[in-house]
């Protein structure tokens, strides 16, 4: 029965290639921006993500109001085409929005395990010993974990590079108020101006490289503007921290086997999805699950040595103990589902909105008044109050006319403007639980107005390297 149920999906695909062609079709928005339909799901969406704002204080997940908020809109969209007679357009539209999170979902899904694996294998763990039993400065320790946060945060992701540097700082020091404070602040922006240069440091470049609107080798232009981006406020904050040498944490951390290869499979699956893109023309996110199969592959091959190992120190007694040995599915189950429910959620409501006319308007408003390099400038300071990753899908959506140049722009923009306030971003906002009752909103925001002035300087530092005028 259970081999049936495995083939029906198989079977179906062959015998039934109608049902997979179905949403060939196209299909338009209409403008429903001053009717019930428009203002009642733009009230939704205002008060889902209200809850979504309050998340720390509410102790309510982010992904749940979204996600309720993503079924009413499209039942008001439903509602709306009907009104006017369609009743295919709304299928047609939101299909397309589950497609592009499919791939998003995917591709995430693998860089996520592979993180998860990393961390089980204690690879993260030994550089936090590694680095707090060298007996460093402050001052050092601050360069140096925003160093890492920036070259991290590129391969791996900003809110699992956040959390491990910030373990660094509260290691070393944790009674100094300031050092914590400074360090996380230096950790948030490095960490968030890290990924703005790679496709796969942030969800945002990662949508914007899959959209195919920047080639993978041209986000590298954005390293000296990103890097401008943090050291401008890191030279400001490093110069009120003492030179103190804080009294030596002896913290040692073996990795565990096999921590080293997981690290090149993980560079090896990256060269994988970005050869399936560039030279197949396939989605990035074949690549990552490929090699996300390699890894179960080796998984597999690990779990046989944890038993093996686990037997001969039984001297040979089959007492097995499933926390014994390595299970990739662990890690598959440890991901970010929070996370992911609450990119489902933003991607369909903001589709729903878009179905209805607003994206449109917005795109009027913002592309064809402010002009584009103004509006992509607003789009960073948005992102410190709203997540990028809405704002960004948003203009994804709105589809401006645009150069290279100023998609480079906005994506610089959306990844390094959530900077600007500690809820701008997952890293920060991951930071004020870290270290609560020390990084908070306040905290963070006495010192904005040096992460303000490297956004300023990384905006300059683009349109100075691209020649581009306002």
């Amino acid at each position: 029965m259970n081999r049936l149920l495995l083939l029906l999906p198989i079977l179906s695909a062959l015998l039934l290639p109608s049902l997979a062609f179905a949403s060939g079709g196209e299909a338009a928005p209409i403008n429903e921006t001053t009717t019930w339909f428009g203002i009642t799901s733009l009230v939704i969406f205002a008060l889902a993500y209200g809850l979504v704002i309050g998340e720390e204080s509410l102790h309510l997940r982010k992904s749940k109001p979204v996600m309720v908020a993503a079924g009413l809109i499209w039942v008001l969209v439903a509602l709306a085409f009907i009104s006017h007679g369609d009743t295919t357009s709304a299928h047609t539209l939101i299909q397309h929005n589950i497609l592009e999170y499919a791939e998003l979902l995917l591709f995430l899904l693998a860089a996520m395990t592979y993180v998860n694996t990393m961390e089980e294998r204690n690879l993260f763990a030994a550089l936090r010993g590694f680095l707090v039993s060298k007996g460093l400065s402050l001052k050092t320790i601050f360069w140096l974990t925003g160093l890492l946060a920036f070259f991290i945060s590129p391969i791996a992701d900003n809110l699992t590079t956040a959390l491990v540097m910030a373990a660094v700082v509260m290691a070393v020091d944790r009674q100094n108020k300031t050092f914590v404070t400074l360090g996380c602040i230096n950790i948030v922006v490095a960490a968030n101006a890290g990924g703005a240069f790679s496709p796969f440091g942030d969800i945002t470049t990662l949508m914007v490289w899959q959209k195919g609107l920047v080639h993978f080798s041209e986000f590298f232009a954005l390293f000296l503007p990103a890097l401008v981006n943090w050291l401008v406020p890191a030279v400001i904050m490093v110069m009120f921290l003492p030179n103190t040498v804080p009294e030596r944490v002896t913290e040692k951390v073996t990795v565990k086997q096999g921590g080293f290869v997981i690290v090149m499979m993980f560079l090896v699956t990256i060269a994988l999805a970005v050869s399936f893109h560039t030279v197949l023309h396939l989605p990035s996110m074949l690549g990552m699950m490929t090699g996300l199969g390699l890894l179960k592959f080796y998984g597999f091959w690990l779990k046989q040595c944890d038993k093996a190992e686990f037997k001969e120190s039984f001297s040979g007694k089959t007492q097995l103990s499933g926390a014994s040995s390595f299970d990739i599915f662990q890690q598959l189950q440890r991901s970010e589902w929070d996370t992911l429910m609450f990119f489902y959620g933003v991607i369909l409501c903001v589709g729903g909105l878009g179905a209805l006319g607003y994206l449109n308007l917005t795109s009027h408003l913002m592309y064809d008044q402010l002009g584009a390099s103004w509006a992509n400038i607003l789009v960073g300071i948005m992102s410190a109050i709203v997540d990028n990753i809405p704002v960004m899908f948003a203009v994804l959506s709105m589809a401006p006319e645009m150069s290279t140049n100023q998609w480079l722009l906005v994506t610089l923009t959306a990844g390094v403007g959530g900077s600007l306030l500690s809820i701008g971003s997952a890293a920060g906002v991951a930071l004020m639980g870290q270290a609560r009752g020390v990084y908070t909103f306040s905290s963070h925001l006495k010192w904005s107005w040096a992460v303000a002035l490297g956004y300023i300087a990384s905006i300059a530092t683009h349109f100075w390297l691209t020649g581009m005028a306002f």
